[in-house]
């Protein structure tokens, strides 16, 4: 069976930046166990699958250990797929996912995702993650990842991480976003997640459903400009919205190839 191949570079404007999403369209549903190989063949923080099917267009996410229930910047990634590579029409793309129904907006080269808010409530530090930091935060929160608050953008970007202690704690689909007001940004962070295979991912459309409403509510703004600052970097544009959240970014093709299954 042969198969197309997008990757993607999403939330940037720029490739070999922002984070790497592979998309593949499919004509029907493989099976779980072959989605999640391929996936892992990838070696991408995130593979997206979907299927039309009429009007429908159904979503899939998989990192090369699990399905997620969510993810960002792949479905940014397979709304650009479906309006630069495969010519859909419509400026408003919706995806059916596990998270319900998402819609993205396509104007010009901007593409933004109406995701659900997840607002975070005050947590204890699990100590597996705490001694696994060089860091302590001021505040930590919990919605479905941990937030961990931070004074500072330099002490964001000089987070380490000890992998060993780290992978002691299961978070499931969930990881660890640390965040700290931005210099030329309103905030930045960074995002991990413990006994994944990749343990940073460079940009986290879903960690932004958890940080946006809570830098709104701090900095008393609905409108926000956000910096991931891993190594590749990448740049959100966000907006709070109640129960949902706005993101836009841009997105750059780096490669488009076959792959082969059985």
């Amino acid at each position: 069976m042969k198969l197309t191949i997008y990757q993607i570079d999403a939330f940037t404007d720029k490739v070999f930046s922002g984070n790497p999403a592979c998309v593949i369209p499919l004509e029907d549903w493989l099976p779980d166990e072959l989605l999640l190989k391929i996936a892992m063949e990838n070696a991408v923080a995130e593979t997206a699958f979907f299927v039309r099917e009429k009007d429908q267009i159904h979503l899939r996410w998989f990192t090369p250990d699990l399905e997620m229930d969510l993810c960002g910047h792949a479905t940014l990634a397979a709304a650009y797929v479906l309006k630069v590579h495969l010519a859909y029409e419509p400026d408003i793309i919706t995806f059916n996912t596990l998270s319900g129904e998402l819609n993205v907006e396509c104007q010009a080269d901007i593409l933004t995702l109406d995701l659900p808010s997840r607002g975070a409530v005050r947590s204890e530090l699990p100590v597996e993650i705490q001694e696994a930091i060089n860091h302590q935060p001021t505040d930590v929160f919990k919605a479905r990842d941990y937030l961990l608050v931070y004074p500072s953008e330099e002490m964001v970007s000089d987070l380490e991480i000890n992998r060993e202690l780290f992978d002691r704690i299961n978070l499931g689909t969930g990881g660890v976003i640390v965040t700290a007001p931005g210099e030329k940004h309103d905030f930045v962070s960074r995002f991990f997640t413990p006994q994944a295979t990749i343990l940073e991912d460079p940009v986290t459309g879903s960690a932004h459903c958890t940080l946006i409403p809570y830098w709104s509510r701090e900095l008393k703004k609905s409108e926000l400009t956000a910096l991931q600052v891993s190594e590749r970097q990448g740049l959100l544009y966000c907006r709070n919205n109640e129960k949902r959240v706005h993101i836009s970014g841009k997105a750059r093709t780096y490669m488009v190839g076959s792959i082969w299954v059985d």
